[in-house]
């Protein structure tokens, strides 16, 4: 009988401790997602920011440089894209084209003297490096988080809590194919 009892709390004590192991699993995984909905948010406060300031460069940059410019419609377009996108996703994709545009800007500001010389063109650009840069920063973030979210996820014995939860991959941020090809120095110099 005595052992019986004790087979009994042996098995209750397991049955606590899976328990106990289940709740905390569950709640490491939400805080998890939460942290990618978070730098998600991050992601898209830096890019709100950075287009509140580019009609200021772009009007700047628009007195030197004339309405013809290519980089400056498109940039123009964009902004209003991602004012109108849907999704966070959406927002995020159209700031990396974003990203893109505004380093080929830099390198046609280089043709006007005049703008480069410009002390209100200078803060404008400082104020945007600053953005690409937290924008960068954040997008690590992001991914670091995406990956430890997938990662506990995808990896047993937290997984069978992940799928009873109805956990999903998250997608990490991807570098559009045009930025990552190397960049040719001779041809934005004109060379």
């Amino acid at each position: 009988m005595e052992n019986l009892w004790i087979l009994l709390g042996a098995v209750a004590g397991m049955a606590v401790l899976l328990v106990l192991w289940y709740v905390w699993t569950a709640n490491n995984l939400v805080a998890k997602r939460n942290r990618v909905k978070q730098c998600r948010s991050s992601i898209c406060v830096v890019l709100k920011q950075r287009n509140d300031l580019l009609p200021n460069l772009v009007a700047a940059v628009k007195s030197y440089m004339g309405h013809e410019s290519e980089v400056l419609v498109r940039i123009a377009e964009l902004r209003s894209r991602m004012s109108a996108a849907a999704s966070e996703g959406e927002q995020i994709k159209a700031g990396g084209e974003l990203s893109s545009l505004l380093a080929r800007l830099n390198v046609s500001v280089e043709d006007y003297p005049e703008l480069k010389a410009d002390g209100q063109f200078h803060r404008l650009q400082a104020n945007i490096e600053e953005m690409e840069l937290q924008l960068q920063a954040v997008r690590r973030t992001y991914n670091a988080a995406v990956t430890d979210y997938n990662n506990a996820i995808e990896m047993f014995p937290s997984s069978v809590v992940a799928r009873r939860q109805h956990h999903r991959q998250e997608e990490l941020i991807e570098i559009a194919e045009e930025e990552r090809r190397n960049v040719d120095v001779a041809a934005l110099f004109g060379k």
